[in-house]
């Protein structure tokens, strides 16, 4: 039996909560497999579910330290899933358990949040790491090469079952946003502001918010004299009911890595308006890529998707078929066989499992990072000189 353990905060919220609780699901049906749930958070009734035979070990409530716990269970492999650079250092040092770092943000994350220098950054460590988990393909094929990184790219498991999943006819004008108000990556303001160009172009559209709302919103939308055409729905553990009636989805956020919400609104066959997010492994098939942060842009685009039935249903086919290769089937078969190459410390075959999909080109890659040039110089006007060197070494200053 292989003791594979997931460190993460708690099991309760979105984002990396539920990928971790959806990957345990789909890997225990491998017998060989004993999973364990390491958090830093005790145990509460709110949690995503997991199968009984998992064990779930809160550090808080044994008052024991993550590697005390990892000796203690004889763990043979730790996802690691947090960006403690010190800590990851002591867990490579483990002569027993086997680490895999599971990095869900992406470069653009890093930078907007000032992080200027490589050797300040969490990559600095990933390249004294064996195993590193990538959801990015311009980073895994590009970036992490040219930086030493040995990753692999694996695509995000999604809440729905392809073949489950019934979509949405797009005959209303609903549009959707989904995630955390609270967070101002997510840019909800600019969503927000949209709709008060929209429904004046169709005055019959409605927004649903799937997040708990935030009083600086609810103001800012009482301002803007839109509140009744934008409801917040509170947090949602099954969007379902959501997403089936709903027509467009729009993601404004300023960074992302492999956005959950993303894959569901294309599961349900709905096209979705992203700012400037040119690198996702979802990037494209049902996309429309708007390259500026004006409210306005968004609003032209939805307006014309909402009106051409036509150019709407299209577009949310190719959402919907887009999504065959990032199927929860494919991501359970790759995980496992990434499992059973590390425990056995087959590194040629780890490198393997890291060219089993259609590599970016040098020539893509550099055409995503002009792309992202453009964006960061108008977003920080403080980094006006960065050019595209400085951008591919993470040497900004």
């Amino acid at each position: 039996m292989i003791k594979v353990a997931f460190y993460c905060n708690s099991l309760k919220y979105g984002g990396v909560h539920r990928v971790i609780s959806l990957l345990v699901n789909l890997l225990s049906k491998e017998k060989t497999f004993q999973f364990y749930l390491i958090t830093r958070e005790n145990k509460s009734n709110r949690e995503y579910y997991v199968p009984k035979k998992s064990q779930r070990i809160s550090l808080s409530e044994k008052r024991k330290s993550l590697i005390e716990i990892i000796k203690s269970n004889r763990i043979d492999i730790l996802v690691y899933n947090f960006y403690y650079k010190s800590q990851i250092s002591r867990l490579n040092k483990l002569n027993i358990t086997k680490i895999i770092c599971y990095d869900h943000s992406s470069y653009f994350y890093w930078i907007y949040n000032n992080v200027f220098s490589f050797n300040n950054s969490i990559y600095n460590i990933y390249k004294d790491c064996n195993y590193v988990i990538s959801l990015i393909p311009l980073e895994n094929d590009y970036l992490f090469k040219k930086w030493g990184i040995n990753s692999i790219l694996i695509d995000n498991p999604s809440t729905f079952e392809y073949d489950m999943v019934k979509p949405s006819k797009l005959t209303n004008k609903n549009i959707i946003m989904i995630g955390r108000a609270k967070d101002p990556v997510k840019r909800y303001n600019l969503g927000i502001e949209a709709m008060k160009v929209i429904i004046e172009e169709i005055p019959e559209c409605e927004m649903n918010i799937v997040s708990s709302p935030e009083n600086n919103y609810e103001r800012f939308i009482k301002n803007l004299n839109v509140e009744k055409y934008i409801r917040f729905v509170g947090f949602q553990k099954n969007i379902e009911l959501f997403l089936k009636n709903s027509s467009l989805h729009i993601l404004p956020s300023l960074s992302e890595a492999y956005p959950m919400v993303l894959s569901e609104a294309k599961i349900f066959g709905i096209p979705s308006i992203i700012i400037g997010l040119d690198y996702l492994a979802l990037a494209k098939g049902g996309t429309v890529i708007i390259n500026d942060d004006n409210p306005n842009s968004i609003a032209k685009e939805a307006v014309r998707l909402l009106k051409d039935d036509k150019t709407r249903k299209r577009l949310g086919k190719e959402a919907r078929k887009s999504m065959k290769i990032h199927s929860n089937k494919v991501i359970t078969k790759k995980w496992t066989k990434l499992l059973f190459s590390v425990y056995r410390g087959n590194n040629q075959h780890y490198k393997q499992l890291s060219g089993c999909h259609d590599l970016i080109s040098e020539r893509e890659a550099e055409k995503i990072l002009n792309n992202q040039l453009i964006l960061l110089k108008k977003r920080r006007p403080n980094l006006k000189k960065v050019n595209l060197e400085k951008l591919k070494a993470f040497s900004l200053y």
